[in-house]
């Protein structure tokens, strides 16, 4: 697994015009290919009667699926250099979609590629994007006399409470970065005089 990527923090559109033809580029968060292609079709819908309506999107935090759509324009102006451009950028789990409306002056292939790959990237500093990290979940057992004070230090030092559920004992369920495992591990004997229980789970990815 990678160790982070970069996705948009939100839905959104940035315009921008190049020789009085207007480029709309609408980004997204997608976390699967269908979603992807929901988006691109909804755009499609909502700007019919646009000249082109060109995408590309990266699925996956190892950029596993990549697609790019010219959608008419001269093959490799368009959705390549899009693609280009969420790639350079550390981008994935997002799709873009840049509706062009012709405003009467030709580009010439130079100058669509700049235009695709420039209103991609303008949307992405325009709307901010965001870093998410691999970590380690791991869940944490303990008695209901010590819950509260752990849970206020978990969070007092900045880790990532996910989860929390009381029964017979108190199951919190965190996020480590995987360096932290072995020294949290040395701190939760510590803090609980060797009383807690400790389990490794799975990978995810969180917010930075």
């Amino acid at each position: 697994m990678q160790d982070e990527y970069r996705t948009v923090a939100h839905a959104g559109v940035h315009e921008t015009e190049v020789n009085r033809s207007r480029f709309l580029c609408a980004l997204a968060p997608a976390a699967t290919e269908q979603e992807a292609q929901e988006f691109i079709a909804g755009v499609r819908k909502e700007h019919a009667d646009a000249t082109h309506n060109c995408y590309a999107y990266v699925i996956g935090a190892d950029a596993a699926v990549q697609k790019a759509s010219d959608d008419g324009e001269p093959g490799g102006t368009a959705g390549v250099p899009m693609l280009q451009m969420l790639l350079r950028r550390d981008m994935r789990y997002v799709v873009a979609v840049v509706t062009r409306y012709y405003g009467g002056v030709k580009l010439g292939a130079g100058g669509l590629i700049r235009a695709y790959g420039g209103s991609v990237g303008e949307a992405l500093d325009s709307l901010g994007t965001l870093t998410r990290k691999r970590f380690r979940l791991a869940t944490v057992t303990v008695d209901h006399q010590r819950a509260g004070k752990i849970q206020n230090d978990l969070r007092s030092t900045g880790r990532e409470v996910r989860d929390v559920r009381y029964g017979e004992a108190v199951t919190i369920e965190i996020g480590l970065p995987d360096t932290d495992v072995e020294p949290f591990r040395a701190w939760l004997a510590d803090a609980t005089a060797g009383t807690a229980g400790f389990e490794l789970g799975g990978e995810a990815y969180g917010d930075a």
